[in-house]
């Protein structure tokens, strides 16, 4: 039988690799999910490992080649995920899994080749409940590179290790994470209300218990940017819209950096509007705007094509406004809606499931 979790060595050189759960929800992923197993499969780990995979309502190829993956590798198998969600479809991929240490993946991620090895290391050197790295953003084309550029730029989000980089230590939230499965236990999975910022309430949750998030810049997944500026636009939208879901719901947990967007989006329509209704003066608020993102994207974008650096102030500009926006007109009855569910899906009942 597996280790429990309770059995997890506390040696960093333990003798035998602990077993890994990787879950990974997906939906309308023909693009990269065969990619982003394979970087699972080929993962330089000596431990036993599944890789459960969450199957939304998807419209093009994944059902088919998640079907694939299955046939090829007796390690991969699947789940249904009916809703679509996200959440529901990591608390179902964690239901049907069955090893003390799991490991988060997205359909687009690709972790790199010693992620799994390095973050087993690094729960036992820690104690933390929850570890993980950088978000790598890399893109396949001139916009993508431009929306990777503006993603791991301060500028662009601020001061998050997970996209920036930064020093090895306890943390607020990581990208994905690799958990000790009794902290999700304990914690009851992921609240399934959260449509967006589903890890960072629940790694709020674990830290509100006196659980340890460790960032690691060794620990680094690949992601690829979204591909068009209406796609990028809904993604930033959701995450300010549900990132204020999360500061209602747990009080004391907003800061400055999350309050720049909104008010960025506020300075800049009151300066608009006073420009053409009071003064011209007025303008020098989103005219100083576009000056300090056309700068900003100078040093984000070294290294790029022309037209990739071109699109870095577009990719800013959608990221801090869309953010903002969402922010700001996010309706208080997700809070209400998400307060009066309270009831994540996870047991422990439930993940003594082979």
């Amino acid at each position: 039988m597996p280790p429990t979790p309770t059995d997890m060595p506390t040696d960093p050189r333990p003798a035998a690799p602990v077993p890994v759960s990787v879950i990974m929800p997906v939906l309308n992923e023909e693009r990269h999910l065969r990619s982003a197993v394979r970087h699972i499969l080929e993962q330089q780990y000596e431990g036993e490992m599944e890789v459960v995979i969450a199957l939304g309502p998807s419209t093009d190829r994944t059902d088919e080649i998640a079907a694939e993956l299955v046939r090829e590798d007796p390690r991969v198998r699947t789940v249904p995920n009916p809703t679509g969600r996200t959440p529901a479809a990591l608390n179902a991929a964690i239901n049907a899994s069955r090893h003390p240490v799991v490991v988060r993946v997205d359909g687009h991620g690709m972790l790199s080749a010693d992620y799994i090895a390095t973050a087993v290391r690094l729960l036992a050197e820690t104690g933390a409940q929850n570890v993980g790295g950088i978000m790598h953003a890399e893109g396949e084309n001139a916009w993508e590179d431009a929306v990777a550029a503006a993603m791991t730029s301060k500028i662009g989000v601020g001061n998050a290790a997970f996209h920036t980089g930064g020093k090895a230590g306890p943390a607020e939230t990581v990208y994905l994470g690799v958990f000790r499965r009794e902290a999700l236990e304990t914690q009851r999975g992921y609240n399934e209300e959260f449509i967006r910022a589903q890890d960072w309430e629940l790694n709020f949750r674990i830290r509100e218990a006196g659980g340890l998030i460790w960032f690691s810049p060794e620990l680094r997944v690949q992601y690829r940017p979204r591909p068009s500026v209406r796609a990028l636009a809904k993604q930033y939208k959701d995450y300010g819209r549900w990132r204020h879901v999360v500061a209602r719901y747990h009080s004391g947990s907003i800061n400055l950096r999350y309050l720049a967007p909104p008010t960025a989006v506020c300075a800049i329509a009151a300066g608009l509007v006073a420009g053409v209704l009071l003064t011209p003066y007025a303008l020098i608020v989103p005219a100083g705007y576009l000056a300090a993102i056309t700068a900003g994207s100078v040093p984000a974008g070294k290294g790029l094509s022309l037209k990739a650096r071109l699109q870095i102030p577009v990719a800013l500009a959608t990221m801090h406004m869309s953010w903002g926006y969402g922010f700001l007109t996010s309706p208080r009855a997700l809070a209400r809606k998400v307060i009066a569910s309270r009831r994540p899906a996870v047991t422990a009942a439930d993940t003594t499931a082979a």
